[in-house]
């Protein structure tokens, strides 16, 4: 069978999911940081993009962040964070460079544990380099600068195009439920004070309303 034929979404709805994709990516290049925080997931790609950008010498401490929730639990059962120091011990991370903050349940929880812990370890941070998930460096960065408005943020994820991400979670329907979930988020947290505003491009928004009528809407929250 064709490519095209085994989609789960169509070629217009790729092209919407890419858009915001692209949005969701703040284009920053990675240069070095007081420290770097890996904000848990469901993606163990965090923890690798991390080791690599700890091996090119970008930050001295690296902090992963994460418990667990219900999308996550099964993968990684004892807890995300737990299991990103495992993966980045594997690749060479040292473990004297990783500390690990377990309780956090959601984004801000993710920064304010972090900066809680570091400054309990007495570690200055001036700079961060925030890893998480491609399509949700916005909302990391947004949330970041409304919690920790003193420190410089640079954000970074895995290098990935949006059709190898899609082939690489192997469920088209839900990452663009999650695109468009993460979106609605970038628009609602600023009014809920838990993140800045960011500026949402005309032909986003657009796209973002037509893959909400055609139904990608898993991973909205209420408003």
């Amino acid at each position: 069978m064709p490519e095209h034929e085994q989609r789960q979404i169509s070629d217009e709805q790729l092209r919407d999911a890419l858009l915001i994709w692209n949005y969701h990516q703040m284009g920053h290049a990675p240069r070095p940081c007081s420290v770097a925080i890996g904000l848990g997931s469901h993606d163990l790609g965090v923890a690798t993009t991390a080791a690599e950008l700890y091996h090119a010498g970008l930050f001295p401490v690296l902090v992963f962040s994460g418990g667990n929730s219900p999308t996550t639990r099964v993968r990684f059962p004892r807890g995300e964070a737990v299991h990103y120091r495992e993966h980045a011990l594997g690749l060479g991370v040292p473990d004297e460079a990783i500390m690990v903050e377990t309780e956090a349940a959601n984004t801000g929880q993710n920064i304010t544990f972090s900066r809680e812990l570091l400054a309990e370890a007495g570690i200055a941070v001036e700079s961060l380099l925030l890893i998480s998930k491609p399509y949700m460096e916005r909302r990391s960065y947004a949330t970041c600068r409304k919690l920790w408005p003193q420190v410089d943020v640079v954000c970074a994820s895995e290098a990935l195009e949006l059709e190898d991400y899609l082939k690489s979670i192997g469920d088209e329907k839900l990452v663009v439920d999650m695109l468009v979930g993460d979106l609605q988020r970038v628009i609602e947290y600023p009014k809920l004070g838990f993140a800045v505003e960011q500026d949402v491009p005309g032909d986003v928004h657009e796209a973002y309303e037509r893959l909400l009528r055609a139904g990608f809407d898993s991973r909205l929250i209420n408003t």
